[in-house]
């Protein structure tokens, strides 16, 4: 008998800790608290590095959500939307990194958070030729992505166009 009482006792014990009976002390706010929190987390933040020239356009240049962003293809051009550096491949792409740079700088990022690196180019040859200059630009690692030989980017003189998806954890 003794040993079903301790049995019993146990059980009891082991039923209030796991059921929650015991969170009385606990303020009941705490998972709406956390839901909110979580929400709040997620909610998109846009931003745009040339407002007009996106607008019109009809894209943002980053959306952060959480610590993942998200940034839409850099391009050579200039805060109206007209591409600069045209034929030269090599000064586009340092252009691409130069506004990638100022977006990652916006969310406190740097090169190092990139995950995922996709490059479009309209000219493969010359890219590959070119893709040393990269190797600056990454200083801990290389992040995961592609490099696509297309026809063509959004306007004829552009040559080249770089994505990003960051990871910033907090």
């Amino acid at each position: 008998m003794n040993r079903f009482f301790s049995f019993a006792v146990t059980m009891t014990a082991c039923f209030f800790l796991f059921t929650g009976c015991n969170s009385a002390d606990k303020p009941t706010t705490a998972p709406e608290t956390a839901a909110v929190k979580k929400e709040a987390a997620e909610t998109p933040e846009y931003f745009l590095l040339r407002p007009e020239a996106e607008k019109s356009y009809g894209y943002s240049h980053a959306v952060k959500i959480g610590n993942d962003i998200k940034i839409s293809g850099a391009v050579s051009m200039d805060d109206k939307g007209v591409p600069t550096a045209k034929g030269d491949l090599l000064q586009q792409m340092k252009n691409c990194y130069s506004d990638l740079d100022k977006i990652l700088k916006h969310y406190g990022c740097t090169f190092d958070d990139v995950v995922v690196e996709n490059i479009l180019t309209t000219n493969m040859p010359e890219f590959l030729k070119q893709s040393g200059y990269r190797n600056g630009i990454y200083k801990k690692q290389f992040p995961t992505g592609s490099w696509f030989g297309v026809k063509e980017l959004a306007l004829p003189e552009f040559m080249i166009e770089i994505e990003l998806e960051v990871y910033k954890a907090k």
